[in-house]
């Protein structure tokens, strides 16, 4: 057996591959480790965190306000804190998110209140530690934020009485005979349901075919307001116009009203949630109201910024509303 020739062919292969002529460059351990490493670069300092209180994320218009807050958030360069209460009847776990807010030691909490009265409290204990403070969405009682000694809070939001008398007349205006209207509304100590409440109210009392003959909370819930739609249809059969202060609730009617194969009642929502406008292009609903709640959230998080820096904003920011239906443009 020839086995020097064997081996020393396996001698010249190894000697090969260690000059680096196997079809690639050699690589020296030692080489590799003699090499300086390279620095990471210095992180960038986090910006001022900012607390974002909405009232519930089951609500689609407050999921659109926390995208422009998020939006607002990369362009200014801050951090967000984001806290939601479970349902916009929670009032008592939003308190208890805002005394949160203040353990974390947050640079400023922008809230959308779940009511305009007990909110104010908590929020005093929030400025009196030195955390900047700014009012979106629902209003704080003007009164009640002055009872508290606080001082006056920025808010931003749209003027919900005129919105919702562009609601309340586009169901007047569909009308050119004798018709009964009822209004859902939301929670009553909310300011921002007071004012839809009063705007449609107004609207639709000014035609001369329409009488008002309901009105009625549904907690701003879906199922309040199928629950809420039936009795009020039991007292007043002859509803031909509804006006629900927020989609929700007005989804909640036109779901018992298609239960109920009563094709002959208008309903009119307010926020222009994804749904709304799916029923309105199918013909179920007549119109809605967009109040642009990512807006609303950017605005907040800029002035929540600015305050923070010691800058001079506006007390009221109100953003424009826009009423939505079959014939928008």
């Amino acid at each position: 057996m020839k086995i020097v020739p064997v081996l020393r062919s396996c001698a010249m292969v190894l000697c090969l591959a260690a000059c680096g002529e196997s079809g690639g460059p050699a690589i020296s351990s030692m080489e590799s480790a003699s090499k300086p490493a390279v620095a990471a670069e210095p992180a960038k300092p986090a910006g001022p965190r900012i607390g974002l209180l909405m009232k519930t994320l089951a609500n689609p218009f407050f999921v659109e306000m926390e995208k422009g807050a998020r939006r607002a958030e990369k362009d200014l360069g801050v951090t967000l804190v984001v806290k939601t209460s479970a349902q916009e009847t929670s009032v008592g776990q939003q308190i208890d998110l805002v005394n949160d807010l203040i353990a974390q030691k947050v640079a400023a909490i922008v809230i959308a209140p779940s009511d305009s009265f007990a909110l104010v409290a908590p929020l005093k204990k929030a400025a009196d530690a030195g955390i900047k403070i700014v009012n979106i969405d629902n209003r704080l009682d003007p009164k009640e934020v002055e009872k508290a000694a606080l001082l006056p809070i920025p808010f931003v939001s749209v003027d919900n009485f005129a919105g919702a008398y562009k609601a309340g007349k586009a169901l007047a205006d569909s009308v050119s005979t004798p018709a009964m209207a009822g209004i859902i509304e939301g929670i009553r100590s909310a300011d921002n349901a007071r004012l839809r409440m009063e705007g449609a109210k107004k609207a639709l009392s000014e035609s001369k075919h329409v009488t008002v003959v309901a009105s009625e909370t549904a907690n701003w819930k879906i199922e309040d307001a199928y629950t809420v739609t039936q009795q009020m249809m039991a007292r007043q059969p002859k509803i031909r116009l509804l006006f629900a202060a927020n989609d929700m609730m007005a989804l909640g009617a036109i779901r018992y009203l298609r239960e109920t194969g009563r094709k002959d009642v208008l309903v009119a929502g307010y926020d222009a949630n994804g749904q709304a406008l799916e029923e309105i292009q199918g013909g179920h609903m007549l119109a809605t109201v967009d109040q642009q709640a990512a807006e609303q959230g950017y605005q907040g998080i800029a002035l929540a910024l600015k305050l923070i820096r010691g800058e001079t904003v506006a007390p009221i920011t109100l953003i424009d509303t826009k009423l939505i239906s079959s014939n928008s443009k």
